[in-house]
C-alpha cells in the first residue's frame, strides 16, 4: 500500500503563491483543491502531470476521512477503485486538477472573507 504522493510542479507553485497570500498550509489546501476538482463531476481517469512537486502523505491529505475521500472520488469516476487506483493515481490527479481550480476561485474572490464566502454558498456565483 502506498501511503505517499507528489504533486505536479505546477500544484507546488499554487499552493506556495497561496500559502504566501492566506497562510494557509498545503495540508489545509489540499482538501480544497480535491473538493474543486469533486464539484467538476468529471472523471480524471486520464488526467496526466508530472510529478514534481510537493511530497505529501496520505494522512495530511485524508486524515480520518478516507474512506470518505475514496467514496467520493468512486462517485465521480462511476465506478469502485481498488486503493491501488484510488491512492495515489486518482487522489493525485484531483488535487492537480483542483488546485487550479482553487487558484482561479481564490483570485475571482479577491481575498480570504470573500473566498470562504464563495465556499459557504453566501458569495457571488463564480
Amino acid at each position: 500500500m502506498i501511503f505517499r504522493l507528489k504533486t505536479s510542479k505546477r500544484t507546488q507553485e499554487i499552493f506556495e503563491e497561496l500559502e504566501h497570500r492566506t497562510n494557509y498550509k498545503p495540508y489545509t489546501l489540499v482538501k480544497h483543491a480535491i473538493a474543486w476538482s469533486l464539484l467538476e463531476k468529471t472523471s480524471v481517469s486520464d488526467y496526466k502531470s508530472d510529478s514534481d512537486g510537493l511530497d505529501l502523505n496520505r494522512q495530511t491529505i485524508t486524515g480520518d476521512n478516507d474512506t470518505y475521500f475514496k467514496v467520493l472520488i468512486e462517485q465521480v469516476e462511476g465506478r469502485y477503485l481498488t486503493d491501488e487506483e484510488y491512492f495515489p493515481q486518482y487522489v493525485k490527479a484531483h488535487i492537480d486538477r483542483g488546485s487550479k481550480l482553487l487558484l482561479d476561485m481564490y483570485n475571482h474572490a479577491g481575498n480570504m472573507d470573500k473566498y470562504i464566502l464563495q465556499v459557504l454558498g453566501e458569495g457571488d456565483t463564480v
